[in-house]
């Protein structure tokens, strides 16, 4: 076996985290905000909103409006106009709201007007154009034809999932999920799923009947208000046995036996419980003040 050098292999390891201490320092530097919009004038910017990069394809910035507190992966293409050093109107062209995150490797094509809503989140890869190209005439080739342009919507809420594609005229309402790969096009209602190429819905949301199809997982249960993080890396170190215990004991009180079991509760958190010690001590504590 082959003596490895000593120095050498020090003087890689120096060089890496050179190396990665600099593309950090890089990073931090090239991003985009507000405060720090370097050569690029945004029709508007909004406050805690950052462009990583390094950016994809931009231009046609005077008119791109982004919200504030918006995420912007790396390599994200942001585009007003066919082409750099048109002028555009006085009416923005690409309008994105608060909250918006656009995944790595993301493409918002805005040759005519794009809208997306406040609190979307798209994954890595989508794709969203305005612009699409016309075949008409079969003796011209594709690319030499002029485009078909039609605006694009995405309401607010939604959940694009990665690779899926948003074609020219689609209206898509609040809260819409759409799947991973899919192709979007046409008018999507409020509150669906829609998956596949084309995409179609494959599930919906009504005040009168809920989802169709029903859902087969059971909806996640938030955090309440007020928990700290103390609190959660305490229940973390509970072991099986008592959090079934603490589930009966939380059966009982709804069924009207909220002192009885708020005590019994305590008594189960308490240093002598499996699993139990500080943690438990802790959660015992806090049920005694609550």
């Amino acid at each position: 076996m082959p003596k490895q050098n000593t120095f050498s292999s020090w003087r890689g390891r120096l060089a890496q985290r050179a190396v990665h201490g600099a593309w950090a320092w890089v990073q931090r530097t090239g991003s985009v905000t507000a405060e720090r919009p370097g050569r690029f004038r945004f029709g508007s910017l909004g406050t805690g909103t950052r462009l990583a990069f390094p950016l994809g394809t931009v231009f046609g910035e005077p008119w791109i409006h982004l919200g504030a507190h918006c995420i912007v992966g790396e390599q994200v293409t942001l585009t007003a106009g066919l082409m750099p050093d048109l002028d555009l109107g006085p009416d923005p062209i690409l309008r994105i709201g608060d909250g918006v995150v656009l995944g790595r490797g993301s493409h918002v094509i805005a040759d005519t007007t794009v809208t997306i809503g406040s609190d979307c989140y798209f994954g890595p890869y989508v794709y969203v154009t305005s612009t699409n190209h016309s075949y008409d005439d079969p003796h011209q080739p594709i690319g030499k034809q002029w485009p078909r342009m039609e605006p694009v919507e995405i309401g607010s809420g939604c959940w694009i999932g990665t690779g899926a594609v948003i074609l020219p005229g689609a209206r898509i309402g609040r809260n819409v999920v759409v799947a991973a790969g899919a192709v979007v096009r046409g008018e999507v209602p409020d509150h669906a799923v829609v998956a596949g190429a084309p995409a179609k819905v494959v599930r919906r949301w009504t005040p009168a009947d809920g989802w169709q199809p029903p859902l087969r997982t059971p909806a996640p249960v938030p955090i309440p208000d007020g928990v700290t993080s103390e609190q959660l890396v305490a229940l973390s170190d509970l072991d099986d046995e008592t959090v079934a215990r603490l589930a009966e004991l939380d059966e009982d009180e709804q069924g009207g036996e909220s002192e009885e079991g708020t005590g019994a509760r305590a008594r189960v958190l308490g240093p002598a419980a499996p699993g139990g010690g500080e943690p438990a001590a802790r959660l015992a504590a806090l049920d005694s003040d609550g």
